[in-house]
């Protein structure tokens, strides 16, 4: 009963449309029966006494009974299909909402494929749902219902003999229902992980490429669609097994009942009109019966969908605080901070105590997985510290707001996010109301300006996706301009030139380098000219400060950094990496 409620809770705001395809779907039903009705005048009046009146007013009856069914069915499509449509089109935007509201730890754990198939194939089982099986629910049942009673007016005798094998065509249909949902569970699995494989696959093309193993993908791409393939077609027995077994019960039903009335025809105990009447009424109740069948058989397939949407919903969203956080005046400050990813042994960060001036550059190195990137993702609050507490001038940040939070800072990482919109968009994305002139102020601020120029239509050139019609260097420099657009006090420089060459390289470093005047900066693993540069570098290993100071200080001291650095730079001069 949970997910019949959980369907009308989603139809309920578009309540007045669905009454009023409910009330036309009625109506139909009651023409239905009118017909199986007129069977017996037409049989007795007409064919049998020859009533001359009767033979011009029943086919005039008959045609604008059917007129009316075309005119009432119209209005109830189109009424539950409009309702179908607007409930979906909101349940997407609702779960689109919803998701981006999520931890940034849940996106770890749930590949974008998988929520993508939430939010396109699972809303479209539903709005199937909605705008065939409820409008059919309600109309198959009431032209039943109506039928039935026209056969109960006519005889109730065979009615009641009619309707014996009706528990068996309950428990099979119930039978079949729970095979269903078992089947449809798997089928969005795959169609999920369908959903999981084109994304992975398409933004990893160049590798797919590189390798040469475009047959391989495709034969992997074959198995999945092959499952899918295989789940649905478990799903087609079901769903015709539910008409063959309304078939076969039926027609014993009706054999019986033909059997019966024509004894009581032949012993004069029922007019041929009655029975006819009676026996359309039954052969018509059979339509609507094999339809309510099918109809159970796709509530049941609608069913996981709406479990996963619904499980989707209830994910907890990002904790938010409700003070405004004020621009940092004073310090940033980390105070016995532990930080443990949920299938990780050890701690990214352990007990880390860091005090940050305002306006200091700080650089932090250290080997990989030593947790640099984890203390950059808990300063706006990606992620929320196992132990201990993160502020900005004494403020928790846990307890200010997440626009107030973020809106402080400017992030540009080696991984740079562009999308597929103008390079004007790209850059004023952290300030959309940006007018021309400060977008072209930040562009030349980064060194950005005269590529842009060059492009087929400058400002309004779209970049594709996530800027594959850019150079690696160009896409850098388009990130940095969108930080020195929003104007951000405090900056985070993730491996921000790592994998570029060396001329693109020393066009962005000019770029940052004119981005962090003023500004309080962490700068992770990045250019040992910046990094000599710091006020301060923090060398991390296993989640814990192992090492602080400048860097003729650490190197001096002959610890971790001194090792890093004769590792890296030995035989590189300043212009090299960590």
């Amino acid at each position: 009963m949970e997910d019949y409620r959980r369907i009308f809770r989603l139809v309920m705001p578009y309540w007045r449309r669905v009454a009023m395809a409910v009330l036309a779907g009625v109506i139909v039903s009651g023409m239905n029966a009118s017909i199986a009705w007129l069977a017996k005048p037409a049989m007795d009046d007409v064919l049998i006494r020859k009533d001359k009146n009767l033979l011009f007013l029943l086919p005039l009856a008959i045609f604008f009974i059917f007129l009316g069914k075309g005119i009432f069915t119209y209005i109830q499509e189109y009424l539950m299909r409009s309702a179908s449509q607007k409930m979906v089109m909101h349940l997407r935007n609702s779960l689109y909402s919803h998701i981006t509201e999520l931890p940034l730890g849940y996106f770890g754990k749930n590949s974008s494929g998988e929520l993508i198939s939430k939010v396109i194939n699972d809303t479209s089982m539903l709005q199937e749902l909605v705008s065939l099986t409820i409008k059919d629910l309600f109309r198959e049942s009431a032209t039943a219902l109506a039928l039935v009673f026209v056969a109960l007016w006519r005889r109730w005798d065979l009615t009641l003999i009619s309707i014996t094998v009706l528990p068996t065509a309950l428990y099979g249909v119930g039978t079949l229902g729970k095979r269903m949902r078992q089947i449809s569970r798997r089928a969005q699995e795959k169609i999920s992980r369908i959903t999981e494989f084109l994304t992975e696959s398409f933004s990893g093309i160049k590798i797919i490429k590189a390798f040469c193993r475009q047959p391989d993908e495709s034969r992997r791409f074959e198995e999945i669609t092959r499952e899918y393939y295989r789940e649905n077609m478990r799903a087609i027995r079901v769903t015709e097994s539910s008409t063959l077994l309304m078939e076969a019960v039926g027609g014993l039903g009706i054999a019986f009942v033909i059997w019966y009335g024509a004894r009581l025809i032949f012993s004069n105990t029922m007019t041929v009109g009655d029975f006819t009447s009676f026996l359309t009424a039954i052969f018509l109740v059979y339509t609507p019966a094999k339809r309510l069948a099918r109809i159970n058989i796709g509530i049941q397939q609608a069913r996981p969908p709406l479990e996963r949407i619904h499980k989707l919903l209830s994910e907890p969203v990002e904790t938010d605080g409700i003070e405004e956080l004020k621009p940092i005046s004073k310090y940033i400050e980390f105070k016995g901070v532990s930080f443990a990813y949920p299938a990780a042994r050890h701690k990214a960060l352990d007990n880390l105590n860091l005090t940050i001036k305002r306006g200091e550059i700080i650089a932090i190195v250290g080997k990989s997985g030593g947790g640099k990137t984890t203390l950059a993702n808990l300063l706006p609050r990606f992620y929320v510290p196992t132990e201990g507490v993160v502020s900005i001038d004494g403020t928790d940040i846990s307890r200010v707001s997440a626009v107030s939070l973020r809106g402080q800072f400017g992030i540009v990482s080696q991984e740079v996010i562009l999308f597929n919109d103008t390079v004007a968009s790209n850059i004023s994305y952290g300030k959309p109301s940006a007018p021309k002139e400060e977008i072209i102020v930040a562009a030349k601020a980064a060194y950005a300006h005269d590529f842009i120029m060059e492009l087929p239509h400058e400002y309004d050139t779209v970049v594709g996706e996530r800027g594959t019609r850019l150079s690696g260097g160009q896409r850098q420099r388009l990130s940095i301009a969108r930080a020195v657009l929003k104007n951000p006090p405090i900056l985070i420089l993730d491996e921000a030139t790592s994998s570029l060459d060396t001329a693109s390289e020393m066009m962005v470093q000019r770029a940052l380098e004119n981005l962090m005047v003023n500004r309080t900066t962490f700068v992770i693993a990045h250019r040992l000219s910046t990094i000599k540069r710091a006020d301060r570098i923090i060398v991390l290993d296993k989640g814990r400060i192992l090492e602080s100071g400048t860097h003729r200080e650490l190197y001096e001291r002959g610890g971790l950094y001194k090792k890093l650095y004769e590792v890296q730079f030995s035989s590189q001069d300043a212009g090299g990496t960590f």
